[in-house]
């Protein structure tokens, strides 16, 4: 009668194949998030150009609804606040509603045409909150955008046909006052310690541009960077585009307290404010 003999099947892992299982996923892993990182920085660049460009469509059709009149575009502090502004809120670190209510742009003046759209108004990486706001659950703030301070009615700034902050360059009024669109922006992303209200400000004087009072060229306000060292832009003749900075000093942390304005800007890294002044307005 022949012999039975038992053969034990083998069904799993050892150990040490499953370690090296593991081991290869991680180096995969490692190799592909950058790539997937890297998309996902690109799609948000992509969703805040195009909310860049809705706004400035936004823009157009109130000026075509205004006799090519410009949206009003004032400088709010204190308790001062009007639904004549494109908005009517200014961002800050603590719990004040102007921060989140979404009223403060829909019954704004560009509200209207952008049928309510809240949402063009922030960018998809401006995460950026105070630590009393995440303490309260935000995951946001309302608005990542500001519109040029050289374009539409400043209110008293510009009462005398022309901007008291910059008085040796043209406050576009009207479209049909702005020479040349392609090169003039309209709308961008501002850096979220300076963004404040919706007026985005840089002085500029006709020889040495941004020449303070104490003979320094500053910045007053500050463009975001959350795109890779870049912002995004729109213009007046309805393109818009991702600016990249050359200045490192330009790039300041997107956090509370991230820059301390105004920013004096050195002699030998002002390439970035220089095209900032160049495509804000032209000289009278």
């Amino acid at each position: 009668m022949p012999t039975l003999i038992n053969r034990t099947r083998r069904t799993g892992f050892t150990l040490i194949e499953l370690l090296v299982v593991i081991a290869i996923i991680a180096i995969l892993a490692a190799c592909i998030m950058p790539a997937f990182s890297k998309a996902h920085e690109r799609v948000q660049a992509i969703s805040c150009l195009n909310n860049t460009h809705q706004l400035d469509l936004a823009r157009q059709l109130y000026t075509d609804d205004h006799d090519n009149f410009l949206p009003y575009n004032l400088g709010m502090s204190g308790s001062f606040r009007t639904n004549v502004n494109w908005v009517n809120n200014v961002m800050s670190w603590d719990l004040s509603t102007d921060n989140t209510n979404p009223a403060t742009i829909s019954q704004a003046s560009l509200g209207t045409y952008n049928g309510g759209n809240t949402a063009v108004y922030h960018c998809p990486s401006d995460q950026t909150l105070s630590s009393i706001q995440r303490n309260a659950g935000w995951s946001k703030r309302l608005r990542s955008y500001s519109l040029n301070a050289m374009i539409g009615n400043a209110g008293d700034f510009s009462t005398n046909g022309f901007n008291i902050n910059n008085p040796n360059y043209k406050q576009f009024f009207k479209t049909t006052q702005i020479p040349r669109p392609v090169e003039i922006f309209t709308f961008l992303d501002e850096h979220p310690d300076s963004i404040g209200d919706g007026y985005f400000l840089n002085k500029s004087g006709a020889v040495n541009y941004g020449v303070s009072r104490y003979g320094k060229s500053e910045w007053t306000d500050l463009p975001a960077s959350y795109h890779n060292g870049s912002t995004a832009f729109s213009f007046a003749d309805g393109h818009a585009s991702l600016h990249r900075w050359n200045d490192p000093s330009t790039i300041r942390p997107s956090q509370p307290h991230g820059v301390l304005l105004p920013l004096e800007v050195s002699a030998t890294s002002r390439s970035d404010f220089d095209w900032v002044i160049e495509h804000m307005s032209i000289e009278k």
